[in-house]
């Protein structure tokens, strides 16, 4: 099935040809349910979801919440497993699997509109939910923190998935998907960025807040008119009766028992801040010098410390030949330390590489025209401060594409993958949105 860029002028791409299509496809492929707690297409949801479920109207929604499963994920030494909640692919192919992620504090379904498409289109797609958010079983509370959340992610990934990946996040979902790439390298293959919330240095005051304040404020991340007034904010163009349904669908997980208590762990373990593993060091031979200059000044008399002060100054302005004429001409100084701490120079560049974390993967930055949420000037941003990124401007749409223009995001994620080149956005063609004041990022991503 071809995937068109078309959309309607305004609003949600027409879901009418999604749910038909995507209904008989899933009655086709599987039957009536596996007899684990796991749902099927057939009126059937997974026992372990809220009976609230039963309230959302929208077919794509419901069909997706009923393939919802729970596998189970080492998460310690002792053998403890987790059973986490995520929507398997029907078939598995030699391609790079696609593994969606979801923003702050939602689940897999979100990806409702997205996830059928990318299926009809051959990929291997997984919807997971991030530990502490969705639908996991938390009965007995891991961490929340980021760390914890990475290496579920990781165990999640080896036990079952088992191959480099296109790691899709969108909002804040993207800040985990960097935070993961950057430590599992090997587990991800390409990186897909959808209106990337990831320039915010982590939960900032709320991480310092007692915790009967915190579990104060959690419990207005439950309350469904703030959901809603997020839900308008977030959309370029969405009916009251989408947005009310909508609401519902993002409140779903919330219904959980553990779920405020996992939130809570989040927010005040600080959060995610991943600034310094987007940027780049633009000049990689800077850390090899870094680590020379320390290991010549060891044990030199004052004077010649800063007399390599003065060498280390001068060389940032100078190209290569004019630093190493510069060099030769101080003393030999430079000639004995080579020959003396050759080995010592080399053990302190390697050891400053390895703490220079940074994401390396091809990257595709998604970005709604109208997103009110995170203003597309970051966008800019990113790319330019990120290894190897190109940028694509969906027209006509919010701050999740993949809810409201979902034709566009599956094929720029299927050509992505595929290798095809996406067309490119460049600066000039943006019109920066001015974004509300009193927006807060994270409660925008509430869907």
């Amino acid at each position: 099935m071809a995937l068109s860029l078309v959309s309607p002028a305004i609003g949600v791409d027409d879901p009418g040809n999604l749910r038909r299509g995507f209904r008989g496809f899933c009655c086709r492929a599987y039957g009536n349910g596996d007899g684990n707690g796991n749902g099927d297409v057939d009126g059937v949801f997974p026992s372990f979801l809220p009976k609230q479920v039963e309230k959302i109207k929208d077919p794509l929604a419901r069909s997706l919440a009923q393939r919802i499963q729970r596998l189970p994920v080492q998460i310690g030494a002792s053998g403890n497993c987790i059973m986490s909640s995520c929507v398997k692919p029907v078939i598995r192919n030699n391609s790079n699997p696609v593994v969606l992620l979801h923003c702050f504090d939602s689940s897999c379904l979100e990806w409702r509109c997205t996830y059928p498409l990318l299926e009809e289109a051959g990929l291997e797609a997984w919807a997971v939910d991030v530990l502490g958010w969705g639908f996991s079983d938390l009965e007995r509370l891991p961490p929340c923190d980021v760390a914890s959340k990475r290496h579920h992610l990781y165990q999640l990934w080896k036990s079952h998935i088992k191959r480099p990946v296109i790691l899709v996040g969108p909002s804040l979902g993207a800040a985990v998907a960097i935070d993961f790439a950057v430590n599992y390298p090997e587990a991800v293959e390409k990186l897909v960025l959808i209106g990337a919330s990831v320039y915010a240095e982590g939960t900032g005051n709320l991480s310092r807040l007692p915790r009967p304040l915190a579990y104060a404020a959690v419990s207005l991340l439950r309350s469904f008119p703030l959901r809603l007034c997020s839900n308008l904010l977030t959309y370029k163009s969405i009916s009251l009766a989408m947005s009310l349904d909508y609401t519902n669908v993002g409140l779903l997980h919330c219904l959980l028992p553990w779920w405020k208590d996992a939130t809570v762990n989040f927010m005040i373990s600080g959060g995610y801040n991943v600034i310094t593993q987007i940027k780049q060091v633009k000049c990689p031979g800077a850390r090899w010098i870094i680590g020379f200059f320390f290991m010549i000044c060891r044990g030199m008399k004052l004077s010649k410390m800063f007399l390599m002060v003065e060498i280390f100054r001068n060389s940032i302005a100078m190209n290569p030949k004019d630093l190493g004429a510069c060099l030769l001409k101080k003393e030999g100084l430079l000639l004995r330390a080579i020959s003396e701490n050759i080995m010592a120079a080399q053990e302190i560049s390697l050891k400053l590489d390895s703490k220079i974390l940074s994401v390396k993967q091809k990257t595709l930055v998604i970005w709604g025209e109208h997103d009110q949420i995170v203003s597309n000037k970051v966008a800019m941003r990113l790319q330019h401060e990120l290894q190897d990124a190109i940028m694509h401007q969906i027209p006509d749409c919010g701050h999740l594409p993949h809810i409201e223009k979902p034709n566009s995001v599956a094929k720029l994620i299927a050509d992505f993958g595929r290798g095809d080149r996406c067309q490119e956005v460049h600066f000039n063609h943006f019109k920066p949105v001015k974004r509300p004041n009193f927006v807060i990022e994270s409660i925008a991503d509430l869907n």
